[in-house]
């Protein structure tokens, strides 16, 4: 090296030495070596130069730093260094003033930089390097420095080999990756046992200047924020050279990272924070994994759910030899033309010729009359485009305008009180379930498309990975999408979903066949077979798949309601299919219940944007929630014989001074009352406990009382089918066990919190964890795999519950 601290690197680079000394003014540069302190003192009249020479051997990267340190806290007249390479300069003043939040400054009086290191010296032989160091100062007086420069030993990092350094925000580091030949992609693991300071890591294309401050480190390559993980998944095809820089910045301020905000825009702007913003950091470069391990994670997430699809055909293929078998024993007994009803399927279920949909027996309804009969209305299977018919909210027949009131104040009421509409009326009522969700599907999803790739478009333009809140440990990229497992495994979802539609329709096309072979305009037996609400149930499930795939793309605080809008839709539909089994004329229509869905999203963003901190949302929130769990209790109390409007609280008076003030008599409805007794002491809870506690996870938070509800409700209706000495049949008992179990397993994955962007992006990093599943998904996508099979099972346990009632007639069906 030059200086005598090492051999001569040649004699081309002596000669090149002298050149330089010989023709600098002022005498020339003092030749430097490396590892020695240079100490001086520079003002307006006097500078300093230094020339470092150094020989690079065949293959090898060399990188150089450089350290420097001034007394001198005067910011009017700063140290200058300016250092010269054969392909770049590179320049910074001492002190040196890092800007914050509110344009707050701090100031460090060592800085050391690396320098951006030669390229690989040719294999034929070394390769000499020079460089410049320039110490100056605009100051009328001296001001000392000091000066060392170095060789870097340990610049390139190793596959699966951790390296522990330091660094502070005037000291940053970087430092040279090369892929092996066998590896296409790579994690960069970053560790830290510390929180804060606030840190930057930054992967870079091998081009110089190397942006490595805080004010540009932003600038090139990809980037994330830091607290105590980071980790960055980077492929060989984004790096032509297939080498690349990874870069650690320490930021000013903790701000960005969660950390306390600076109180006010004054402050110590001449104060130092040398040694008060280290951090202790270890990286480890492990390749990623192969692209067979994306075809074997396709398979699997596919042959799963298709798997459900052979399991159906079975079952279905079981049911026809069975039915079939059934037939053919009815055709040879004897008694087979006696009438009976013999079929226990809900497809096959039929009925006496001659009976109609509606009729009361005299002796379970009183003033009940025999309202229609196949006489009265066209022929089954027919169908009219009346707009009488599709409106729904209103009885088309004087009879039951005039009885209805009187039948729905029966103490024990029976399925006929509650099933007496016109069958094609009620049927294009629930049908509006299934059209309007299409609608509401394609309006929304064509933007959150549209918004999402935009997100992921962003994302891969500027490096910026904090917009996007990913479980970077297992985050694996395919094309343009950033993390392809999260997508994938909402795949169960939509397969699931058409798989479920697919059952609803055979139910669908069986039950037409039926009704036309028995050439009967409705049927007296079993459950109202009105298959519009599991249409928009099924059509609700594929588009959360659809949907909570689009929020993956980018999940961000930005779309989330992409994720549980449809959630709250599908838990609001089952709840409602589960009241129209038993209450099929007096269920709400398809615009009231879309309209409420849209008022609980709107409450979900509401509560998101300003549920954090105002203690005022929360009031009108829980006043609100509080106010509806009534409404609807009454509503339900009374069969719809309430109306809500301006005199509902006269009434509401009346009602308690009647009941309960004036004599307190037992309720009328004791089933019903205790259900909502228990419903509203659940959703009270609920307003307390969101009141009180203010959950910050909102969208969560509001989907926790959709399900409550739904599952309070369900058990409800399986005790009073117990109770009322109905059978659970193997299928639907099954789909129960199944739904519970899968519903468990779920559940335990969900609350794997693995990211969250209620925090910054680097206190989310801190949640993120490994793959579990394939190498390829994590936690979060198994939630996924089980939610969607248990949400199948769901529907199935609703579309099969009542199978056993298929040979019992409707005025023998309790309501409850």
């Amino acid at each position: 090296m030059a200086g005598g601290a090492a051999a001569a690197p040649g004699a081309l680079l002596c000669a090149l030495l002298w050149a330089v000394t010989a023709a600098a003014p002022g005498g020339g540069p003092a030749p430097g070596a490396f590892g020695r302190v240079y100490r001086g003192a520079v003002n307006i009249s006097a500078e300093r130069l230094y020339a470092f020479a150094y020989s690079s051997e065949p293959g090898q990267v060399d990188a150089v730093r450089v350290y420097v340190n001034s007394s001198s806290e005067n910011l009017q007249y700063p140290v200058l260094f300016v250092v010269r390479q054969q392909k770049g300069v590179l320049s910074w003043q001492v002190p040196l003033i890092f800007r914050g939040l509110y344009q707050r400054t701090y100031n460090y009086q060592e800085v050391s930089r690396t320098l951006c290191p030669s390229e690989p010296a040719p294999e034929t032989g070394p390769s000499d390097q020079i460089i410049f160091v320039d110490v100056a100062s605009m100051a009328p007086f001296n001001i000392a420095y000091e000066l060392l420069v170095t060789r870097l030993e340990s610049f390139q990092l190793e596959t699966n080999k951790p390296f522990n350094f330091t660094a502070s925000p005037s000291q940053p580091q970087y430092f040279l990756y090369k892929f092996p030949q066998d590896v296409d992609s790579v994690i960069i693991k970053v560790v830290s046992d510390a929180v804060y300071p606030c840190s930057v890591v930054s992967v870079q294309d091998i081009v110089c200047p190397v942006y490595d401050l805080d004010h540009n480190v932003e600038f090139n390559g990809v980037y994330q924020s830091m607290t105590k993980q980071a980790a960055i998944t980077v492929q060989r095809k984004d790096f032509p050279g297939e080498q690349f820089f990874v870069v650690f910045v320490i930021k000013p301020e903790d701000y960005a990272c969660g950390g306390s905000v600076p109180s006010s825009i004054h402050g110590n702007v001449n104060r130092t924070w040398n040694l008060q913003r280290t951090k202790n950091l270890q990286v480890t470069i492990v390749p990623s994994i192969k692209k067979s391990v994306y075809i074997q994670a396709m398979l699997f997430s596919f042959l799963s759910f298709l798997s459900f699809y052979v399991g159906s055909v079975v079952v279905a293929f079981v049911h026809y030899i069975r039915v079939r078998r059934k037939a053919s024993a009815e055709r040879l007994s004897p008694e087979s033309g006696s009438g009976i009803m013999t079929s226990s399927h809900p497809i096959t279920a039929s009925t006496p010729e001659g009976s109609s949909y509606g009729a009361i027996d005299e002796s379970s309804s009183s003033g009940g009359r025999q309202l229609s009969s196949p006489e009265r209305g066209p022929p089954a299977g027919s169908d009219t485009d009346s707009s009488v018919e599709e409106e729904s909210d209103f009885d088309t027949m004087p009879e039951i305008e005039s009885d209805k009131n009187v039948i729905r104040t029966k103490v024990f009421l029976y399925l006929s009180d509650l099933s007496r509409k016109d069958r094609r009326i009620v049927s294009k009522k629930y049908k509006i379930y299934f059209w309007n969700i299409i609608t509401i599907a394609v309006f929304y999803a064509l933007p959150v498309i549209q918004l999402v790739i935009t997100y992921q478009t962003v994302v891969n333009v500027t490096g910026n990975q904090d917009i996007c809140y990913y479980n970077f440990l297992c985050a694996h990229p395919l094309g343009v999408l950033s993390a392809f497992n999260n997508i994938l495994s909402n795949v169960g979802h939509m397969l699931l979903g058409f798989l479920f539609l697919l059952i609803v329709l055979r139910r669908d096309i069986l039950h037409r066949r039926a009704m036309e072979m028995k050439d009967v305009y409705t049927l007296d037996y079993g459950i109202p077979k009105h298959f519009g609400l599991f249409y928009a149930m099924g059509i609700a499930l594929m588009m959360e798949g659809v949907l909570s795939a689009c929020y993956h793309v980018c999940p961000n605080y930005s779309n989330f309601q992409f994720d549980t809008s449809f959630m709250y839709m599908i838990a609001g539909l089952c709840m409602l299919k589960l009241y129209q089994t038993r209450h099929p004329d007096i269920n709400a229509s398809a615009y009231s219940a879309y309209a409420s869905f849209a008022v609980v999203i709107c409450l979900a963003v509401l509560g998101v944007v300003f549920g954090k901190n105002d203690v005022w949302f929360w009031v009108i929130f829980s006043l609100i929630h509080v106010l509806a769990s009534l409404a609807l209790s009454t509503q339900i109390y009374y069969m719809g014989r309430f109306k809500m409007d301006l005199g509902i609280f006269r009434r509401a008076a009346m009602v308690l001074y009647t009941d309960c003030i004036q004599q307190c008599s037992r309720p009328m409805y004791m089933d019903r009352m205790v259900l909502l007794i228990v419903g509203n002491l659940v959703n009270w809870s609920f307003a307390i406990f969101g009141l009180v506690y203010r959950p910050r996870d909102f969208a969560s938070y509001i989907l926790g009382i959709f399900i409550c509800n739904l599952l309070l409700y369900l058990a409800f209706y399986i005790i009073m089918k117990i109770r009322s000495s109905e059978k659970l049949l193997p299928i639907p008992l099954f789909c129960i066990v199944a739904t519970a179990v899968v519903w468990a397993a779920a559940l335990y994955f969900f609350f794997q919190t693995l990211s969250s962007w209620e925090e910054t992006p680097a206190e989310s990093r801190e949640k993120n964890r490994s793959c579990i599943l394939l190498g390829f998904f994590d936690d979060h996508d198994v939630w996924h795999f089980l939610s969607a099979a248990a949400l199948f099972f769901s529907f199935l346990v609703l579309l099969t519950l009542d199978d056993d009632l298929d040979t019992v007639r409707r005025d023998k069906i309790p309501v409850f």
